[in-house]
């Protein structure tokens, strides 16, 4: 039963972006992600650019903000153009990295981080046994095409998709580390052979960074969002977009990833990524001469950045009883559904506590992720659809915190239709 609902998950993450024992890890590597050059080829109408990206985010530190005028990108067409990563990028198992642009009408942007598990120890990385995705290939076949990604803020057809005229950055994960990782580790499992994971997630992401920095010198508006895995990738880069666009306005929000884990899930995954290079070391909160992520769970970094980004906003959306949350919280030694949600519900509560530019969307059912869904258009939680919230957030508008409560919160995330 374990592996055939495995299996099915591991598909769903190929098309539908989710989130997130055991032998002993030996680090092999460390690359700084720094890479000069990318290529690039064409997209489904045989659209093709060429990036030149030196990957050091601290070299591109506000140098777009021009005084002329906010100037947009030049070398990319109409519809999905994919993006080769350059040196240093790469996917967990050795495969290449790209990225994918959509060329938008308006001076705002999406980025969006892609999710689909996570692994952190010989178990969960193994071919055999892996609950995450490592290749970018499905993403190249459903952008370039035409086979998936077409639903929900993905679908630049509908006429009612607040979003169709944004530029869409979609970052890929095919690294097992939330986005966060520079690291190569070689894992020894308990029987068989020894193999080899590249937990490249900053790198790659930073790649990704970099090429908007260098294109887009002044966004009205950027959303920083991601499904499942995605949403703690865009919690985290969400600072450092923020720290290279002090006059645009940040929005962040998270699809599904409420960071409910285990007390010791941090202390077990970091040696593994090495994240600790990705974090923001110029908020206090991330100094690491006196503070230690792995001491904190994940509502240290909400409640810090947006703590430290006080003009921008920041948000989650979750289900009152998300099965695939849940899954991976049983996973690392958690309890049921029930369980993750009292927790996901406190850990709401601890953000909103200290964080007041912080808004929350928490919708009945078990169905994760929302964004690359149709229901994306059709969840309404007490009178207020999403879409429309989450288009106002965007747009700096106020919103409410929405939950549902009592019975109402088991209820279909989205009533069958007859």
């Amino acid at each position: 039963m374990y592996r055939t609902y495995r299996t099915w998950l591991i598909l769903c993450m190929s098309v539908a972006w989710l989130l997130t024992g055991c032998g002993s890890p030996t680090d092999t590597n460390n690359n700084n992600g720094n890479s000069n050059t990318t290529n690039s080829n064409g997209n489904s109408n045989s659209n093709s650019t060429n990036s030149n990206s030196n990957n050091n985010e601290n070299t591109n530190e506000n140098n777009n903000n021009s005084s002329s005028g906010p100037t947009l990108p030049t070398d990319i067409t109409d519809g999905w153009n994919m993006i080769d990563g350059g040196e240093g990028t790469i996917c967990s198992r050795g495969d290449k990295f790209s990225f994918f642009v959509r060329k938008g009408k308006v001076n705002k942007v999406i980025i969006d981080f892609i999710g689909g598990g996570a692994c952190w120890d010989a178990r969960s990385c193994s071919l055999a046994d892996a609950i995450f995705s490592d290749s970018v290939e499905p993403l190249r076949k459903a952008f370039l095409a035409g086979e998936g990604y077409k639903k929900g803020l993905y679908d630049f057809e509908r006429e009612d998709n607040p979003f169709k005229d944004w530029y869409h950055i979609a970052i890929p994960y095919c690294t097992g580390d939330i986005h966060w990782g520079n690291n190569v580790v070689t894992y020894t499992p308990k029987t068989g052979e020894p193999f080899k994971i590249n937990h490249k997630g900053a790198v790659n992401a930073r790649f990704v960074l970099d090429w908007i920095y260098k294109r887009f010198s002044k966004p009205e508006k950027i959303l920083v969002t991601g499904c499942s895995a995605g949403a703690y990738g865009s919690i985290l880069w969400s600072a450092h977009v923020a720290k290279q666009y002090p006059d645009s306005q940040i929005r962040q929000m998270g699809d599904c990833g409420a960071g409910v884990i285990t007390d010791t899930f941090l202390k077990d995954s970091f040696p593994s990524w090495k994240a600790e290079a990705a974090m923001p070391e110029w908020i206090p909160a991330f100094d690491p001469s006196k503070h230690k992520i792995t001491d904190h769970d994940l509502s240290y970094l909400y409640i810090n950045i947006a703590g430290f980004y006080k003009n921008h906003l920041f948000a989650q959306y979750n289900t009152a009883f998300d099965e695939n949350q849940t899954f991976y919280f049983n996973a690392m030694g958690g309890g049921n559904a029930d369980e993750w949600g009292a927790q996901m519900r406190k850990m709401m509560e601890k953000i909103h506590k200290d964080t007041p530019n912080f808004r929350s969307y928490i919708a009945s059912g078990k169905k994760h992720c929302i964004l690359v869904e149709n229901r994306f258009y059709d969840v309404t939680v007490k009178g207020v659809k999403f879409m429309d919230w989450l288009y106002k957030f965007a747009e700096g508008e106020a919103v409410e915190d929405i939950t549902c409560e009592g019975d109402a919160c088991k209820e279909p995330t989205v009533p069958e239709k007859p």
